[in-house]
């Protein structure tokens, strides 16, 4: 199982907790009761996490989302059908042109295991490129959640994806403290990205 991921909440420009979802969502729930609005991110994608905070600690701890569970059928005590054990295969549909198919049946293993195997290669090429991808929409969403209508906004967003960090430090200097670090820290992901260079 992956360990339970992180989120941060705020009241208004004010960070008011982050951490696990669980310890996060309390302390939402009690800036509610309040009268607060809370807005709650996740810290990988930045995505906005809706949580449902009416009633009781237990209640609201007992409506979240389940972070990780059972990673096949059989976790779950599904009887396994026909196939290949184990594998996680899923099966799926692929439109290719004859001399593709013509291509793949003349390689060992079949079209099955071709496949697999440049799919595989081609995640590993593209590793570094997909997380500075990662990294610079994580930043973009949370910055124009939080800091859209901030004075240098479109600026600090280009320097995101310049990258430039210096320019972007600049532009984010006047932002609300909070607001301005948690942008910070989710842009230093794609800034110290070896293709950021």
């Amino acid at each position: 199982m992956t360990p339970d991921p992180t989120c941060t909440a705020f009241q208004g420009t004010r960070r008011i907790a982050s951490g696990p979802l669980a310890e996060v969502a309390l302390a939402a729930k009690r800036a509610a009761d309040r009268g607060d609005t809370v807005l709650v991110f996740d810290d990988a994608t930045s995505r906005p996490i809706e949580l449902d905070l009416r009633g009781s600690e237990t209640e609201v701890l007992a409506r979240l989302p389940v972070s990780a569970g059972p990673e096949n059928a059989e976790d779950l005590g599904v009887p396994r059908g026909p196939g290949r054990p184990k594998l996680g295969v899923v099966a799926r549909e692929v439109t290719l042109l004859p001399r593709h198919w013509d291509w793949l049946a003349g390689q060992p293993g079949g079209a099955s295991v071709t496949l697999r195997r440049l799919v595989e290669e081609a995640r590993r090429a593209g590793e570094g490129r997909d997380r500075l991808r990662q990294a610079q929409e994580a930043a973009y969403r949370f910055m124009a959640a939080m800091a859209g209508d901030r004075p240098g906004f479109e600026e600090a967003a280009r320097a995101l994806f310049a990258p430039d960090r210096d320019r972007f430090a600049a532009l984010t200097e006047n932002w609300p403290a909070d607001i301005r670090d948690h942008a910070r820290r989710l842009a230093g992901a794609a800034f110290d990205s070896p293709l950021s260079a």
